[in-house]
C-alpha cells in the first residue's frame, strides 16, 4: 500500500479525522488518520458514488 496518494485529513470538532486516498490501479482507500496501514479499499467508482450519494443527504439520517 505504499503508493496510496492520500488527501489532508477530513476532521470533525471532537472527531476523528478520515482520509481519502487513491492509487494508480484505480482503488480508492478510507481511513482513520493515523491508521493508513488498514484502509477500507474499494474502487474510485464506489468512492465517487459514496461522496455524491452523501451530497445528496442519502446518510443524514446518521447525523
Amino acid at each position: 500500500m505504499d503508493d496510496i496518494t492520500w488527501e489532508e485529513p477530513f476532521c470533525g470538532e471532537g472527531a476523528s479525522c478520515f482520509r481519502l486516498g487513491t492509487d494508480a490501479t484505480g482503488s480508492a482507500y478510507i481511513a482513520i488518520a493515523g491508521k493508513e496501514e488498514t484502509p477500507l479499499t474499494d474502487s474510485r467508482d464506489a468512492l465517487r458514488r459514496m461522496i455524491l450519494d452523501i451530497k445528496a443527504g442519502k446518510a443524514d439520517h446518521l447525523l
